[in-house]
């Protein structure tokens, strides 16, 4: 017997049917993963086979005594107690005497890596180590069928991988929810996909899976376009005139009139979001240098001695376990904290868009619109005012949910919520933390695409290992202790690294002095010369800059003799050679001792 059967079921929650005719059959030991869009209704179906709800319609057959344990994808409120406790919990959540089960809590703990905070409040624990804990109440009771929603958010990648782990030992079926494509092509062997309250349902890895839906999807899209051209010539024909309305042929108005009432049904897919960057003024080539950087909080040493330089264009993702200070670091080089010694240098002319994976920027009290417009009925897009509610369907807000408050939105749409708010305003250094929570993974590569392309500097903290290879160009790693290494490419790059025993140590910069060897110092004069480079460097830029925005300008060619326009070339080619000089005397003197 299946462990649970799902027939015809159907599900509204005060609007179109969530779950619309729905049939499934989940079997032992099962590595099921459900996709589909924020909204479509995941989180439900997973409450829905947990027995946190009831269908309008259809029936559930469980198999006799199943042991069913859920992971929600926001934490719950109500729990409280030591670690110890909240695990222990799971036993009375699954209906489950608590005799001796004193074994099985020690034991999930210890395989958890929680044994060593067993007795703390898990009051004062981190988003992601709560989530561990929860992950571990859901575990200990030896579950026949597991569900788990978003099981990586907030987790940090040794978590994950950990947790990756943990669940290709796990003995009993698995049902789970996922925006991280890496998570997902490791665990999935049969792949679920919600749409517009329908199931489809694919045995097959995820890359199957994507050629399969698309060439049903395309399908899909043809049938449509059919089936709309004959209700156009039906629709033609019954607007002929008195003449055709005389000898029309009654059975043949009927038959238009269920093809109205089903393209009156008929549930469209839904879009894609539109996310689109204002781009802001052109950068100068330094964006950031922080030199001799370091930072603690009481005796905890985040950063020491921590020296970079972040140019024009680069793309850096930051990685480390949870708590080891990324979003500290974030807001030393933004300027926001200031280090315990050492000194952060910022450029000329940023404009910085921070994304705070606390959502703090969001008021709870307001509207989704009045969030990104501030009460105003407009918001500025490339010079242009567009209607806040028209901008918000970019963003995938229907109107009504658009005037909702944000009490009522889902974690994904609060992200792309915050989204919404960030790219109204113009920037040339996008700074994310944490963008890809919630997201369904349609967003997450929109979002990946538009990073991709993006012309200024990107600062990027994330666990997403495949978001992270596609997006970044090189990589910070916290390393504990106050060291930071940095190597060049995504999270796979550096993994890679760190593994290899003959690899050159993550971070290593300069070439290795040879043993008792001193390093040459700086002159008195060389020393002044490189504090000035900076702001020479920086007047050439600026007239580059003015150079390029008069050379774009189709009147520019209009306007002025051919001579002219020659001298404004050979002076652009003059100031690059200019750049390339000054850039290199800037790296040899760096280089040096001060």
């Amino acid at each position: 017997m299946a462990l649970i059967d799902l027939k015809n079921i159907s599900l509204a929650l005060g609007g179109p049917k969530l779950l619309d005719g729905v049939d499934l059959r989940i079997e032992k030991g099962e590595r099921i993963c459900l996709l589909g869009r924020n909204g479509e209704g995941k989180s439900t179906l997973l409450r829905l086979i947990a027995g946190a709800l009831s269908p309008d319609d259809g029936e559930i057959l469980r198999r006799p005594r199943l042991r069913v344990a859920m992971l929600a994808q926001e934490l719950p409120p109500e729990i409280g107690g030591s670690v110890r406790e909240v695990v222990a919990g799971g036993f009375g959540a699954a209906g489950l005497p608590m005799t001796d089960q004193a074994h099985l809590i020690d034991h999930t703990l210890t395989r958890a890596a929680l044994a060593d905070v067993a007795d703390d409040d898990y009051a004062t624990l981190s988003t992601g180590n709560k989530r561990r804990v929860l992950l571990a109440r859901a575990l200990v009771t030896e579950p026949d069928l597991l569900l788990l929603d978003e099981p990586t958010n907030h987790l940090d990648i040794d978590a994950i991988a950990a947790l990756e782990a943990e669940l290709a030992r796990f003995a009993g079926a698995l049902l789970f929810v996922t925006h991280d494509r890496a998570f997902l092509r490791a665990l999935a062997r049969r792949i679920l996909e919600l749409d517009r309250g329908h199931l489809r349902d694919w045995t097959c890895d995820y890359a199957t899976f994507l050629e399969r839906r698309d060439a049903e999807l395309r399908a899909e899209e043809g049938q449509a376009a059919e089936f709309d051209r004959k209700l156009a010539v039906e629709e033609a024909w019954l607007r002929q005139g008195i003449k055709a309305r005389r000898t029309r042929n009654e059975g043949r108005v009927r038959a238009l009139k269920r093809l109205r009432e089903e393209r009156e049904n008929r549930r469209e897919l839904a879009g894609d979001a539109r996310f689109a960057l204002q781009d802001g003024e052109r950068s100068g080539r330094q964006v950031i240098r922080a030199e001799g950087l370091t930072f603690a909080w009481g005796q905890n040493t985040i950063l020491r001695g921590f020296d970079t330089r972040i140019n024009r264009g680069d793309k850096i993702g930051l990685l480390g376990p949870n708590g080891s200070g990324k979003t500290t670091l974030l807001r030393l080089l933004l300027g926001e904290l200031a280090p315990t010694a050492g000194t952060v240098t910022r450029g000329s002319r940023l404009e910085v868009a921070y994304f705070d994976q606390r959502r703090a920027q969001l008021d709870e009290t307001r509207s989704v619109q009045d969030n990104v417009a501030g009460g105003n009925d407009t918001v500025t897009v490339n010079g242009r005012a567009v209607h806040v509610i028209s901008y918000l369907k970019q963003f995938l807000f229907t109107a009504d949910r658009a005037r909702a408050p944000i009490s009522h939105l889902s974690g994904g749409e609060r992200n792309r919520l915050l989204l919404a708010k960030l790219f109204t305003r113009p920037a040339n250094v996008l700074v994310l933390d944490e963008p890809t929570n919630d997201l369904d993974i349609e967003t997450v590569e929109l979002l990946e695409s538009m990073l991709v392309e993006f012309a200024g500097t990107l600062l990027l903290v994330s666990h997403d290992r495949e978001f992270l290879d596609n997006v970044t160009t090189s990589t910070l790693v916290m390393e504990g202790a106050g060291r930071v290494a940095e190597t060049v490419g995504g999270y796979s790059d550096w993994s890679r690294a760190a593994k290899s025993p003959a690899a050159k140590p993550v971070g290593a910069r300069k070439a290795a002095r040879p043993r008792g060897e001193k390093p040459r110092r700086l002159s008195f004069k060389e020393r002044r010369e490189l504090e000035a480079l900076p702001a020479l460097i920086e007047l050439i830029e600026f007239e580059q800059a003015e150079l390029h925005d008069r050379m774009a300008d189709p009147s520019f060619y209009r306007g002025e003799s051919g001579e002219r326009v020659s001298v404004a070339k050979s002076r652009l080619a003059e100031l690059e050679a200019e750049l390339l000089q000054l850039y290199a005397r800037w790296e040899a003197l760096d280089g040096l001792a001060p």
